[in-house]
């Protein structure tokens, strides 16, 4: 990365940032109107993660190192996000993230050629893919690829829609997050295992109101559908790793994309939820890195 791209960290590192994952790791520098959290760690080809809704690099802490061992890896934290500071609203929306995201690669001076989202990462990675990135292949950690079936469906966007036009509600939200227990409901609702450290470092993330204006924005501006409508176009191989006690994305997601997309592969993760590569992380690192190329 040239050094003219370096940038200080932020307020918010400053006073939030002691004792992050990895913090050796983290670099600030500007794209796209944006100053950014970056971590950078390994060598070999290089692979860029992109985190789920409301997380942030520290979602990759156990992953990341792993990875490391045969890949130069990227983390960022997404537009609002985590310690990336300065976002909009267009950088909120799916093609808004995925173009900010590609000017943080120009500046990085970076082409990945594995592209590893979780979640909403991997509707990224894929937009991305779509809108002109080339990697040699596509990671889905239980992706949120498609929209969702149903009320949740209908209503998910317009929710969060009116929950952004409310004043004070970033700010409410973060107050609730004082309470560890409430944390701690939401992250074993995603069916997965946790432990403390995982309740804390969301707890902490969750307790600054400009992470959750940032996410409640990304919820709004999401738009599944026109993804769904070019995800057949589709040119990079997509691998589909699945946790089967996921009870944020339905296992069964993975087959519906596996329609639109024949050539995906999908890699089943018996007894482990949404979270999956937070709670094993060493299997998570062999679906990716065993994966044929």
């Amino acid at each position: 990365m040239a050094q003219e791209a370096l940038s200080p960290p932020t307020a918010a590192w400053r006073e939030h940032g002691e004792g992050w994952p990895h913090r050796d790791a983290s670099r600030f520098l500007r794209a796209d109107g944006l100053r950014w959290h970056v971590q950078m760690m390994g060598a070999g080809p290089p692979l860029l993660l992109l985190h789920g809704t409301g997380a942030s690099t520290h979602s990759w802490r156990r992953l990341m190192p792993l990875l490391a061992a045969r890949r130069s890896v990227f983390a960022c934290d997404l537009p609002g996000m985590g310690f990336t500071s300065g976002a909009e609203q267009r950088h909120l929306s799916l093609p808004g993230m995925a173009r900010a995201v590609a000017a943080l690669l120009d500046a990085l001076g970076v082409a990945p050629l594995e592209v590893v989202g979780h979640s909403a990462g991997a509707a990224i990675g894929a937009r991305m893919c779509l809108d002109g990135l080339r990697p040699a292949r596509l990671v889905s950690l239980n992706g949120a690829l498609l929209p969702l079936n149903g009320w949740a469906g209908t209503w998910f966007s317009p929710l969060a829609r009116g929950l952004v036009a409310l004043p004070g509600v970033a700010d409410l939200l973060a107050w609730r997050a004082h309470d560890r227990a409430v944390v701690a409901a939401l992250l074993r609702g995603t069916g997965s295992e946790v432990g403390e450290e995982d309740v804390d470092l969301y707890a902490r993330l969750f307790r600054r109101p400009e992470h959750v204006a940032a996410t409640l924005g990304m919820m709004a501006a999401w738009d599944l559908p026109a993804l769904q409508r070019d995800l057949p176009r589709l040119g990079a191989p997509v691998t589909l790793v699945v946790g089967q006690q996921d009870r944020t994305i339905r296992p069964t997601e993975a087959l519906r994309f596996q329609r639109l997309v024949p050539a995906a592969r999908i890699v089943r993760l018996p007894g482990l939820g949404h979270l999956a590569h937070e709670e094993a992380p060493e299997t998570v690192a062999r679906a990716i890195l065993e994966t044929p190329e």
